[in-house]
């Protein structure tokens, strides 16, 4: 029996030509948690996975997977495991490259 869905939750996956990290919003991917669909019921996270089911056919994304999030009083969806905080921030190694950079000296907590 498949475990259900954590509510609210977002859906990530990797690009599949460039291996970034991507979120599925409203209007597509895009490459900021921030911007991502949330789901806060199993209709919500049925039509992201069918998203990603679209997206894996035309081989556009690889490893979708709903992710647990907490949302703050700003909107924005910040994944609560480490792993998936890990991800958002870009590679862990150069914090002068990807979306660490982008968000410059601002602290991230994790």
């Amino acid at each position: 029996m498949a475990k259900a869905p954590p509510f609210p939750s977002i859906l990530i996956a990797n690009d599949l030509i460039d291996g970034d990290v991507i979120f599925a919003s409203a209007s597509g991917w895009v490459r900021h948690h921030g911007n991502a669909r949330i789901a806060t019921m199993a209709a919500d996270a049925g039509a992201l996975l069918e998203v990603a089911a679209k997206a894996l056919a035309n081989n556009k994304i690889v490893d979708p997977y709903l992710v647990e999030v907490a949302v703050g009083a700003d909107g924005i969806p910040e994944p609560i495991h480490y792993r998936e905080k890990m991800r958002t921030l870009g590679p862990s190694i150069r914090t002068d490259l990807g979306k660490q950079a982008e968000r410059g000296a601002r602290n991230v907590s994790l």
